[in-house]
C-alpha cells in the first residue's frame, strides 16, 4: 500500500472537519455537565469532586500516552480547561435554582468605560454563562458604577478590586466601605497589555501614550525604557483607545487589549508590555440585594470590620479564623475618612455564610470588633486546578 501525498487544500480540509467534530462533541459534553448537575440536586453532592477529577485526568493522561501518543501536560492543560467550564456550568444551573426570582432574560449592568474596556470583556465573560441579554451601560467612575446600582438604573455592577501586578484598586475599596451594595460573584480575567496605534510606528516616534492609571502601573518597567513620552490618563483602557482614534496621529499610542483595539481601528505595535507575563485583574459582581447560595458550590464570604486600638486587636480576630479553620484569602487595610489612624479591614474567606463554623466565627467576631458587616456571600469562580502527580 502506497503512501498517497495530500495537498495542503485537503490537509485543511481535513483539520476543518475534525474541528467540527471536536465542537459537536464539547456541546455535548457540555449537556451532559447539566445532567450532572440535575443529579446532584437530588444527591445534594458537592459540585466539586476531588478525587473523581484526579481518577479521570490519570485516566485520560494514561490513555492519551498509550493510545495517541500525546503528551501529559498537553492532555493536562486541555482538560483543566474543560472541567473548569464543567464546574462553572453546573455552578450556574445550581444557582439558578437557588435564586429562581434573579433569573431574568434582560440584565442592565454598569461597568467602567466605553466597549472594550477590560471591565466591559469581565462583564460579558462573567453573563456569558447565565443566558442573560444585557443592557450595557458604560460608566466614567467606579463611583459612578455603585451609584447607577443604587439608584435601580443598573441591575448589577462589575468593579476591578485587585491585579497581580498593581496589586488593590483602593477607590473599589474605599467605595465599598460606604455602599448599599452587596457582593454577589466574582471573574478573574487576563490582562494582556499592548500598545495599539492607528499605524505601524516606532517607539522612538512615540510622543503621547493614553491609559487608565492601572495600566500604567502595571506597565510601569517598559515604560522607564520609553525616552520623551508623556503618559495621559483616561477612565478607561477602552476610552484611551477611543481617543488614539480620534486623534489620528502617527506620534500617539493607547495601552489596551489586542482585540479591543481592533474594535477601534486600531493595530498592535508591541505586544506582553506589562511587568508581569501572568497578569490577571479580579472582578466583583455588586448588586442591590445579595444572593442566596447554595450550600453545593465553594462559596466566598467577605465582609469588612474595624477593631480597637489596642495592641493585638486584629491578631485576636485571626485567630478566631484559625480555630473555625477558616481559610483567607484576602486581607486589605483602609483608613477610615473622618477617624484619623483608625483602619477599616476587608477580609475575603473561603466559606459559607451559612455554614456552622462561618456563624461561630461571626458570633465570635461581633464581640471583638467595633463594627463587622457582611458584604456577601457568593460563588467562588476561582477553580483551582486538579492536582495530579506528572512523572
Amino acid at each position: 500500500m502506497t503512501d498517497r501525498q495530500y495537498s495542503l487544500d485537503e490537509i485543511r480540509l481535513r483539520l476543518n472537519e475534525l474541528d467540527d467534530q471536536l465542537l459537536s462533541l464539547l456541546s455535548e459534553r457540555r449537556k451532559l455537565s447539566i445532567e450532572v448537575a440535575k443529579s446532584k440536586v437530588e444527591t445534594s453532592k458537592p459540585v466539586r469532586d476531588a478525587v473523581r477529577e484526579q481518577q479521570l485526568l490519570v485516566k485520560l493522561i494514561n490513555s492519551g500516552k498509550d493510545k495517541y501518543q500525546l503528551d501529559a501536560q498537553y492532555i493536562t492543560k486541555l482538560f483543566h480547561t474543560i472541567i473548569e467550564d464543567s464546574v462553572l456550568l453546573q455552578q450556574a444551573y445550581l444557582q439558578n435554582l437557588a435564586n429562581p426570582q434573579s433569573i431574568k432574560p434582560l440584565a442592565r449592568v454598569a461597568f467602567l468605560g466605553s466597549k472594550g474596556s477590560y471591565s466591559h470583556l469581565a462583564t460579558r465573560e462573567y453573563f456569558s454563562r447565565r443566558n442573560t441579554e444585557l443592557v450595557e451601560l458604560n460608566c466614567d467612575q467606579f463611583k459612578e458604577v455603585t451609584k447607577t446600582v443604587e439608584s435601580g438604573h443598573a441591575d448589577y455592577g462589575v468593579l476591578p478590586i485587585e491585579n497581580t501586578s498593581s496589586g488593590s484598586i483602593n477607590e473599589v475599596y474605599d467605595l465599598l466601605q460606604h455602599t448599599t451594595l452587596y457582593i454577589v460573584g466574582e471573574i478573574t480575567q487576563p490582562i494582556e497589555h499592548c500598545l495599539v496605534a492607528t499605524k505601524d510606528i516606532r517607539l522612538e516616534d512615540l510622543k503621547v501614550l493614553y491609559s487608565h492609571p492601572q495600566p500604567h502601573q502595571q506597565c510601569s518597567e517598559f515604560l522607564g525604557r520609553l525616552k520623551g513620552v508623556q503618559l495621559e490618563t483616561c477612565a478607561s483602557t477602552a476610552d484611551a483607545m477611543k481617543k488614539v482614534q480620534e486623534l489620528k496621529r502617527d506620534d500617539v499610542a493607547a495601552i489596551g487589549n489586542s482585540s479591543s483595539g481592533k474594535l477601534y481601528g486600531l493595530q498592535t505595535i508591541q505586544s506582553n508590555i506589562a511587568n508581569q507575563t501572568e497578569n490577571h485583574t479580579r472582578f466583583i459582581v455588586v448588586a442591590r440585594k445579595p444572593v442566596e447560595v447554595s450550600t453545593q458550590i465553594p462559596a466566598k464570604t467577605t465582609l469588612i470590620m474595624s477593631t480597637s486600638q489596642q495592641a493585638g486587636s486584629l491578631v485576636a480576630t485571626l485567630l478566631v479564623l484559625q480555630r473555625f479553620g477558616i481559610n483567607m484569602t484576602k486581607l486589605e487595610s483602609r483608613p477610615i475618612m473622618g477617624n484619623p489612624w483608625e483602619e477599616m479591614f476587608y477580609v475575603d474567606l473561603e466559606a459559607h455564610l451559612d455554614s456552622d463554623n462561618m456563624q461561630q466565627a461571626l458570633s465570635e467576631l461581633t464581640k471583638l470588633t467595633k463594627h463587622l458587616k457582611v458584604l456577601g456571600c457568593y460563588p467562588s469562580e476561582n477553580i483551582k486546578p486538579t492536582q495530579v502527580r506528572l512523572s
